[in-house]
């Protein structure tokens, strides 16, 4: 396995490897791998002859007093795992590298990117749908893998892809969770083993959801309101947004039907968590 620090040396060996006609796929990440990850690197080796995660925090998707400073980095670590779970190559570049000094152009979108997270973190999806557009810029892969956790996310780039006509294919991958139901996170990591504790509350909160629904129920509002309810008995939890949507378009459903997403953002102590589940009802 190969680690790369700069655009040009990426694109000279990429170059040579679609010469070669080998398929290429891209696993985009900010570091910090766990198994969430790897399980994308894994299906990427599976489904591509070369395989290239990036591993790059990126500046422009935080907001003032987010984590961008603090956020968890080990890339020894990081090429280990990655190397382990089959990827032929990590690209890890500097800001500098990634953003021109004084960078004037950014990508944006209307509609998909107000509501859920990008209500809650402005400009959030700006600085991801304008890296991931660079990073297939400069890797132009076949296939990029993203993970379900980040629903919100793997739907925008999904839009941007469709709209900006980039050639590539956007697969994604079924949430990955601890044995005992937390969605894996880079920021799991923050919690202490009180708050990590209290993290449950979410997976039980949206396990207690897909029963209900399972047994019938099929009102929006009511299946919100007892989500929120459960996330608030928590007295570490801070609710940030439940949202009971269309899985597709993002609009609340007061009728539960159809492809159905129930998504919660919520900090336990001063971590922000997400997760979410899917179903076809």
């Amino acid at each position: 396995m190969k680690l790369i620090k700069t655009k040009a040396e990426l694109r000279d060996m990429l170059k040579e490897e679609r010469r070669r006609g080998k398929g290429i796929g891209l696993v985009p990440t900010m570091g910090y791998l766990h198994e969430g990850h790897l399980s994308l690197v894994k299906k990427a080796r599976q489904e591509n002859e070369t395989v290239v995660v990036s591993i790059f925090v990126n500046p422009t998707q935080f907001g003032e007093g987010e984590d961008y400073g603090t956020y968890p980095r080990d890339l020894n670590q990081d090429t280990d795992r990655c190397e382990e779970a089959g990827a032929d190559i990590v690209f890890a570049p500097e800001v500098e590298e990634m953003y021109a000094q004084k960078s004037a152009a950014f990508v944006d979108m209307d509609r998909l990117t107000d509501r859920l997270c990008g209500a809650s973190r402005p400009g959030h999806f700006r600085g991801v749908m304008t890296v991931v557009s660079k990073l297939f810029n400069i890797v132009r892969p076949d296939r990029a893998y993203f993970g379900q956790k980040d629903a919100q996310q793997v739907l925008v780039i999904k839009r941007m892809v469709r709209d900006l006509d980039f050639d590539v294919q956007i697969v994604e991958a079924p949430i990955v969770r601890e044995a005992d139901g937390l969605a894996m996170s880079s920021r799991n990591a923050y919690l202490n083993p009180t708050e990590r504790a209290a993290a449950l509350v979410l997976s039980r909160a949206l396990c207690g959801a897909r029963q209900r629904i399972e047994d019938g129920e099929r009102r929006g509002d009511v299946i919100g309101f007892d989500i929120a309810r459960q996330i608030s008995s928590e007295p570490l939890a801070d609710l940030d947004y439940v949202e009971v949507v269309d899985a597709k378009t993002l609009e609340p459903l007061r009728e539960i039907r159809g492809s159905v997403l129930i998504a919660v953002a919520a900090r336990i102590g001063s971590t922000r968590l997400i997760d979410n589940i899917k179903l076809e009802v």
